[in-house]
């Protein structure tokens, strides 16, 4: 069974074709990782699958209303401004309100979800700081703990480890391989190649208009895929911790 099933995906942006004819599906117990080159259409692609930009094919969740989508995929974008001095744990409790019958207090069960969420993302010393005195970096937690809080089967995030130090990034997508574990999904982009490779489990690569790889990471990061999509080479090695890669030089 697919909690998301995209077929022959089209997205034309300013009269460019982005992407053509992208589909592929996501399961339960999926961490995938979307990668690609600036201007790939990885965002583009995460927006459509959404409703959220025009696009021809077909997305079970662009099918759905706004209530309904809320209920089964939490979405977080690239841009994370936070504009309201609300408390961190009243930012994170907003993610439960498609799942609230009305809009009163958070009921224990929701609460419980959001102290957990609150807890995965190591901001309990913030629970009380207003979330837009937050660094960048705490912000950027506290919104990918909104999302958590929202309990959704699918999860989709835009660059959620750009702007993290080393430890939130790993930490961060250590979070959304136990979301996999634990049956649920997660649908990523991401530019870093070794957390790519260490943490998701499978990973989808857009270039040249469309879907260039498909599969585990060991298939897709390859010598000639990368050079391919990123026009680098890259140095590859298996260590006890997992793979590890790292851009080399841009090939002429």
């Amino acid at each position: 069974m697919s909690i998301l099933r995209v077929r022959t995906l089209s997205v034309t942006r300013r009269a460019r074709a982005v992407l053509r004819d992208v589909s592929f599906d996501v399961r339960p117990g999926e961490f995938v990782g979307l990668l690609g080159p600036n201007g790939a259409g990885k965002t583009s692609l995460m927006r459509a699958v959404l409703g959220l930009i025009p696009a021809e094919g077909h997305s079970s969740l662009a099918e759905l209303t706004a209530v309904d989508r809320a209920r089964v995929v939490a979405w977080m974008p690239q841009s994370r401004e936070i504009a309201w001095p609300v408390p961190v744990e009243r930012l994170v409790a907003l993610g439960r309100l498609p799942h609230l019958p009305n809009r009163g207090r958070v009921p224990a069960k929701d609460q419980a979800l959001v102290d957990t969420a609150i807890t995965r993302m190591g901001l309990d010393a913030f629970r009380a700081r207003a979330a837009s005195r937050l660094s960048g970096g705490e912000q950027a937690r506290a919104l990918i703990a909104r999302a958590l809080a929202q309990d959704t089967p699918l999860l989709m995030a835009d660059e959620p480890a750009a702007g993290l130090d080393p430890a939130h990034q790993i930490s961060t997508m250590q979070v959304f391989a136990d979301l996999a574990r634990e049956g649920r999904s997660a649908l990523v982009s991401l530019h870093d190649l070794s957390l790519a490779a260490r943490h998701c489990t499978r990973l989808i690569l857009l270039a040249e208009g469309g879907i260039l790889a498909d599969g585990p990471p060991a298939e897709v990061l390859t010598p000639e895929l990368m050079a391919r999509a990123f026009g680098i080479s890259v140095w590859h090695k298996h260590t006890e911790q997992g793979p590890v890669f790292q851009p080399l030089e841009v090939l002429s």
